[in-house]
């Protein structure tokens, strides 16, 4: 008897060209105790119809077996469905197998997902015919029906539990709905956003005593909205420990094959993020993890004479930090050697100066190509460097940052959005043209004074911040628009100055007006126009019009560069 909330499963993967393929499955069981318990069906083999079969003991709801599977096989190649349980009974007499058979084999064809304890069924038929008028002593009815007592009279509590099994699934707090349905609904969530900003764009000119019930309903329906986008994004929320569980067996077998001793602590499983980026993360946070173990963390040995522990500890964390999401992979290593860096550096051209801050010499590790890796191996240092890291996290509208201590180790900070379907940005005047930044990049904006600007060259532009210059970019000549104000450090009183930051550095963008700040919905412009330097994406205004999204890490690294 399987414990309250327990049920048994047969899982079938497939169909596969290699079956060892599913042996991640199995895997995932052993790291995530709470999952239950796996058992291979078949032998370790794949089937000649190029499925694998397990029997699965679990309380975990199929969507998230489904969801902790496809990180590892496609989503269509998993079949779930309950194992169907034998009565003593039934076993007892010949001609139930064949009945049982047939009506499994009937509801697996219907793949309706809802099964009886069949079994029990034959006894039951053959009851009534025993009782029936036309029943005769020879008949198989009569025959089986010359049970003990006992046998039959167990049947209706057999029966009830079957009832019960069968319509288990509908008590289920649990709805299994496929991803193509959720997008269409954030898709549409999206649009009532766009439908609501131009009605508050129509409203927002009609006077308040006049029409104050209409301005209260359009209010309303504002912040109703917001709530409406809010539930739906969290739908295609994810907890981070469907990334993090994978870590636990990849450092024991890292320790391992290292000849280290190695502690992994995990903090915030439960913080979720959208599921697009859980499953793009994945790549990138084994590459730092495989990082802080061969690269970062000492051997006992060396741990021992420096006067630490033996064992090492890597720390990965995840928290929610406005509207992005903070990953940390942290370790108590060596740390980065500032001479080291520089020597790689010289060695590969690049200028670099004794002189320079503990911040620009970390930064060279982000450079394509960089690695300081004695020789390559198969855990790290494989020749793809944190460039391909960072590159990645940015493909995903995130960045990455690196701070290390020589002798007590290195941390790497990952933020990324929550969601790429809907964003907080500032509306930007740049002459006619309306433009959006994305709130999260922008730090500060202030209006332009005669003589802020300095001219260096014959045409660069920089300012001077809290005693931190950085280069000044027009953004209408950046995009082509004509001006509406002068040429920057020559009268710029008219224009304004926004501050903004990527990757840990920051320029200085001139706009003509601010516009407001207001949730945008994204839209691909690749898909609807093609790629344009410097631009992330486009959303559609109250008034109707496409305003460009600016892509700030690209703009930074250009212009600094």
């Amino acid at each position: 008897m399987l414990p309250a909330g327990v049920r048994s499963l047969n899982i079938r993967v497939g169909p596969l060209k290699d079956g060892t393929v599913a042996d991640s499955l199995a895997e995932l069981f052993r790291d995530i105790p709470s999952l239950g318990t796996i058992e291979a069906a078949d032998g370790g083999a794949l089937g000649a119809d190029g499925y694998r079969r397990f029997l699965v003991t679990t309380p975990t709801p199929d969507s998230e077996l489904i969801e902790l599977f496809s990180f590892h096989v496609a989503r269509e190649q998993i079949l779930i469905e309950p194992r169907l349980a034998t009565t003593p009974s039934a076993a007892a007499s010949p001609p139930a197998p064949a009945v049982a058979a047939t009506a499994a084999g009937s509801d697996e064809a219907n793949g309706f997902g809802f099964f009886v304890d069949l079994a029990t069924l034959p006894s039951a038929k053959a009851g009534a015919a025993g009782k029936g008028a036309g029943a005769k002593p020879g008949a198989p009815g009569a025959g089986r029906s010359s049970q003990p007592a006992g046998t039959s009279g167990k049947a209706p509590d057999s029966k009830a539990r079957s009832d019960k099994a069968g319509t288990a699934n509908l008590d289920s707090n649990t709805l299994r709905v496929s991803v193509e349905r959720v997008d269409q609904l954030i898709n549409l969530v999206g649009e009532l956003v766009i439908t609501q900003a131009m009605l508050t764009q129509q409203v927002k000119d009609l006077d308040a005593a006049q029409f104050r019930s209409l301005l209260t309903g359009v209010t309303d329906l504002e912040r109703n909205t917001r709530h409406l986008q809010e539930a739906v994004m969290s739908i295609r929320m994810i907890p981070m420990s469907f990334v993090f569980n994978r870590f636990p067996r990849m450092i024991r077998d890292l320790a391992a094959k290292l000849g280290k001793k190695i502690e992994l602590k995990m903090v915030g499983e439960a913080t979720e993020l959208d599921k697009g980026l859980i499953e793009k993360i994945v790549d990138p946070l084994t590459h730092l993890v495989r990082n802080s173990a061969d690269h970062g963390l000492e051997t006992p040995e060396q741990r021992l004479a420096a006067g630490k522990p033996e064992t090492g500890t890597i720390t990965l964390s995840a928290a929610h930090q406005g509207g992005s999401i903070l990953i940390e992979v942290r370790d108590d290593g060596q740390g980065l050697r500032r001479d080291r860096i520089l020597a790689k550096a010289r060695e590969r051209g690049l200028p670099v100066r004794d002189e320079m801050t503990d911040a620009d010499v970390w930064a060279l590790i982000w450079e394509a190509g960089f690695s300081t890796a004695d020789q390559v191996s198969d855990v790290s240092g494989r020749g793809v460097g944190m460039d391909v890291v960072r590159r990645n996290i940015a493909a995903l509208g995130g960045t990455a940052e690196l701070d290390s201590a020589e002798g007590w180790g290195t941390r790497v900070c990952v933020r990324l959005p929550l969601t790429l379907a809907i964003m907080d940005g500032m509306s930007i005047g740049v002459g006619d043209e309306t433009y959006i930044l994305p709130l999260a990049s922008v730090i500060e904006s202030f209006q332009v004074e005669p003589g802020m600007i300095q001219t260096v060259g014959s045409s660069g532009h920089v300012v001077k911040v809290r005693d931190e210059y950085m280069p000044v970019v027009a953004l209408a000549d950046e995009f082509g628009v004509p001006r509406l104000g002068t040429e920057p450090g020559v009268d710029g009183a008219a224009q304004i100055l926004v501050i903004v930051e990527a990757d840990g550095k920051r320029m200085a963008a001139i706009v003509d007006e601010l516009l407001g700040q207001h949730q945008v919905v994204v839209k691909n412009l690749e898909s609807n126009y093609r790629r344009v330097r410097d631009i992330s994406g486009a959303t559609i205004l109250g008034d109707g019009r496409v305003a460009l999204i600016i892509d700030v890490s690209s703009l930074v690294k250009r212009t600094r560069h």
